[in-house]
């Protein structure tokens, strides 16, 4: 009984979708026909001319100065829509992220973060103590990168 019901219903369903369709696609094959194309242009043969003696341009834009804090924002914001996201402030990260992350999984794992940390500090200690003094450690500091003599 109730799969008769559901396959009248199912069946009713499948024509009624059909009817619609069917009125549509009527709807569209009556319209009007496409526009015949437009004559093409002839191309012109020689340069453009303009009388520009007495005409003056805009100014140029105004150059502003940035503070270091607006050049950092403007470092991180991505989109340029005045808020940092989250993920465009770990943006900034995800090298350094990727240095560490040994098998490739996307998942930094203690060990993996211990093992790049004892070469950092085996690197330092240049003699060996398994202790690092004032020198040693300001071998550690995170180079930045050397700028450009000129910005041509």
């Amino acid at each position: 009984m109730n799969r008769t019901i559901l396959g009248a219903l199912g069946a009713l369903s499948l024509v009624a979708v059909g009817l619609f369709w069917w009125q549509g696609r009527a709807e569209v094959e009556r319209g009007a026909p496409p526009p015949a194309p437009a004559a093409p242009t002839p191309t012109p043969t020689g340069l453009p001319s303009a009388d520009v003696a007495g005409m003056i341009g805009p100014p140029p834009p105004e150059a502003t100065e940035l503070t270091k804090e607006q050049q950092r924002f403007g470092r991180y914001d991505r989109d340029r829509d005045g808020k940092i996201s989250r993920t465009e402030m770990l943006s900034t990260r995800t090298d350094a992220f990727r240095k560490l992350d040994e098998d490739r999984n996307n998942l930094l794992t203690f060990e993996e973060w211990a093992v790049a940390t004892v070469d950092r500090f085996e690197g330092a200690d240049a003699n060996r103590d398994n202790a690092l003094d004032a020198e040693e450690f300001a071998t550690t500091k995170p180079r930045r990168a050397a700028k450009p003599a000129c910005k041509c």
